[in-house]
């Protein structure tokens, strides 16, 4: 088991920057992925980043390509960042960290959330 700790949300206004905090603990070693994904009120969640673990190579969700940036601390503390800069209003949403395992093809473990709202 993996448990995910999100933090560093908040209020900002229209091209603000923000930045999420994502510790994991637990059985981490078998992770092979770490990502960030959002949802907004009535919508469906959707992909905003993810970065695979050995390499460091990342993805992003075009919505937010040049404005987000994801990282992570040395690899053996398993916490990731998500910086978030020029937000605008349709980023609000709440926020989540999740993992994915070795061998693994779904995104198999999920914090708590953590909402973000840019106000206008």
């Amino acid at each position: 088991q993996v448990q995910l700790a999100e933090s560093g949300g908040g209020l900002v206004q229209v091209g603000g920057s923000l930045r999420l905090s994502c510790v994991a603990s637990g059985s981490t070693i078998y992770t092979n992925a770490m990502g960030w994904f959002r949802q907004a009120p009535g919508k469906e969640r959707e992909f905003v980043a993810a970065m695979r673990w050995s390499g460091g190579s990342t993805e992003y969700a075009d919505s937010v390509k040049g404005r987000f940036t994801m990282s992570r601390a040395h690899p053996a503390t398993y916490t990731v960042y998500l910086q978030m800069n020029s937000l605008k209003p349709e980023d609000t949403a709440v926020y989540y960290c999740s993992s994915k395992s070795v061998g693994g093809t779904n995104w198999n473990y999920w914090g708590q959330g953590t909402q973000v709202t840019v106000s206008s």
